[in-house]
């Protein structure tokens, strides 16, 4: 038996009492982080946003 595992977003209060989210691949690699938001709600508009948003992103070169 196979067992796929898929990417999650993960939500959790920070040290400072604050939401954030993480994004982790199927292997469980951190491969995105939020910033901090004051209520879960805000959190979780912001996981919307990257799922509507991310698809549509183009990707571009920046100096350092």
């Amino acid at each position: 038996m196979v067992i796929l595992l898929a990417p999650k977003f993960e939500m959790y209060t920070d040290k400072a009492g604050k939401c954030r989210w993480r994004l982790k691949a199927a292997n469980g690699e951190v491969i995105a982080t939020s910033e901090a938001y004051e209520s879960e709600a805000s959190c979780k508009n912001g996981i919307a946003s990257v799922k509507k948003n991310a698809p549509i992103a183009e990707t571009v070169m920046v100096d350092k």
